[in-house]
This record gives C-alpha cells, structure tokens and sequence, in this order.
C-alpha cells in the first residue's frame, strides 16, 4: 500500500478510535457515536436514501419497519425499491444501499454492513444478513432480525454503536449491543438526534442518486481496526480499494 493509502486508513482509525474510546465505557455516549465523520452528501434535508430490496418474504417485513424506523428522522428518509443484486454476492450501487439476505455458511458473522467512502462522503453501502444463524432457533426471533437489520442500516447512516457491551443495561436501541434484544429493536430519540448533527450542514455535492455503476466487496475485509475478530460481539474493519476507504462493521453471533 502506498503512503497515501496507509495515511488514509491511519486517520480513520484515528477517527473511528476516538469514537470507541466512549462507546465502550458502557454509558450513554451523548453526540458521539458517529461513524467518524462519514456522511451521505446531499445539497439539501431531508433527503432520501434508497434501499435496494434484494430479501425474501421472511425479511421483508423486518425492512420495511426498518425503514420506516428510520425515516421518523427530521433530516432524511429512507424509501425501498427493486434491488436488482444477486444476494449471494450483494454489489453495491453507487447512491444507495442494497441489502441481501443468503445462507453466507458458519462463517461466525450474523450480520455485515459496508460503506464505501470518497473523503468523508458515504458513496454506497451494502447490508448482508446470513440466514445460516437466522434459520437457527435461537436467532430466528422477531427481536434478533429487527435488531440486526436496524443496526446495519443505521451503520450506512453515518452511525456507530451507543455501546458495545452485551452485558450492560439495554439502553433501548437497536444501536445498542445486547444478549436480550427484545428492548433494543429500534432507534431511540438519541439516534435521531445524532442523525441531525451529522447532517446540520449542507454539501456542494450530491452522493445520492441511483446509478448503474456497482462494485464487488473486497475480497478481505482488511485491518481490524476496533472490537475483536471472531473472538468477541463486534468488530470494525477498513481497507482502501482504489480512491475509496470500504469500512465493514460485523455483528459476530
């Protein structure tokens, strides 16, 4: 990797690092958990960010509470629409976020959401939920897949976690880290209040828009950057493909 790459991924995990430093003391974390300073750029709020519906019948119900969870936020609004990726490989598409659900294998991981950025723009995102955990009895529950899928969507957001102890009282948000999810299905008040301090300013530029450019996820997810590796609940990962930083979030089961 060259210097600038290496510079690049140096401050996300600077910015991402700072983030964690109060999102794992286990209390409520105030404005801060942000995903660094990562953003959609959009000229105007509200705006809409598409969600491609690439899910079968048993997660569709679970997406649409999702987005219309979401889009309670004052500042922007989520609509689904024909995703069109095969969701065994779930490609991302440039102004909006695909979301897949697949039997990905015992590979540890119950849920993966990835952005792609441009400077500190969100580009694209994809979500991924592996049904080879969700077909089993004790994530097939209507609280594990509302959790997991407003958690991943709230990560293509600009969001991070409010904590990241699964032992600590739920603080009743999906955004929330837990072993009893039945509390933690939605966004809270906090979140969309964060929602509005990520997007108080307005951008020149627009990063919202379908476009048929798609792109494959790298083929690692590269440096660990936060939480542990299949060891623990939660991990952050970044790698730089080209002129953008691709940073995955992982819920581990």
């Amino acid at each position: 990797m060259g210097r600038f790459g290496s510079r690049t991924i140096k401050g996300a995990v600077a910015a991402i690092a700072a983030v964690g430093l109060v999102a794992g003391t286990g209390s409520p974390v105030g404005a801060t958990h942000a995903w660094g300073d990562y953003h959609w750029a959009r000229k105007a709020n509200p705006f809409t960010l598409k969600l491609g519906d690439n899910v079968n019948s048993t997660w569709d119900p679970y997406l649409v509470t999702t987005s219309s969870d979401w889009s309670t936020s004052g500042v922007l609004d989520t609509a689904i629409v024909t995703g069109g990726a095969n969701p065994k490989t779930c490609k991302a598409t440039a102004g909006m976020v695909q979301i897949c659900n697949s039997t990905y294998g015992n590979n540890g991981w119950l849920g993966v959401a990835q952005i792609w950025t441009s400077g500190s723009h969100i580009t694209q995102g994809t979500v991924r939920l592996n049904d080879t955990y969700f077909n089993t009895a004790k994530y097939n529950t209507l609280a594990w897949r509302n959790l997991v899928m407003c958690q991943e969507v709230g990560h293509t957001l600009g969001l991070n976690h409010q904590d990241e102890s699964f032992n600590n009282p739920n603080l009743l948000t999906c955004m929330d880290y837990t072993n009893d999810p039945s509390t933690n299905q939605h966004p809270n008040q906090h979140d969309y209040e964060l929602l509005v301090a990520i997007y108080a300013h307005s951008d020149s530029t627009t990063t919202v828009s379908a476009s048929t450019t798609s792109s494959r996820a790298p083929a690692s997810w590269g440096r660990l950057v936060s939480g542990s590796d299949r060891s623990g609940h939660v991990s952050i990962h970044v790698k730089k493909v080209r002129d953008q930083l691709v940073f995955t979030f992982v819920i581990w089961a």
